[in-house]
């Protein structure tokens, strides 16, 4: 069901009131860069490397090596993912 433009304009006038007319801009702005982002996270989260993800059991190509690094006792601290899966693959 959509508003009435008597109930819009009276919305209107009530951010009006709260937040002045000077933040009504920003206030919009940041809400339509909100929806964008939301929309960006949801054409994202279709990605195949989101499945691949949920089948590491939710962790990151990056944290499922470095996981397996620590188990074999590799030394992970200030390495690259590259660096530490050359030294795994040594291994």
């Amino acid at each position: 069901m959509m508003p009435s433009t008597g109930e819009m304009l009276i919305i209107l006038a009530l951010f009006v009131l709260f937040f002045g007319v000077d933040k009504l801009p920003k206030i919009a702005r940041s809400l339509g860069m909100a929806k964008g982002e939301f929309q960006q996270g949801l054409t994202d989260s279709h990605t195949e490397n989101t499945e691949a993800d949920l089948e590491r059991g939710g962790r990151t190509e990056a944290a499922a090596i470095t996981e397996a690094a620590e188990e074999v006792g590799v030394e992970v601290e200030g390495k690259s993912v590259a660096e530490v899966e050359a030294e795994l693959e040594e291994e």
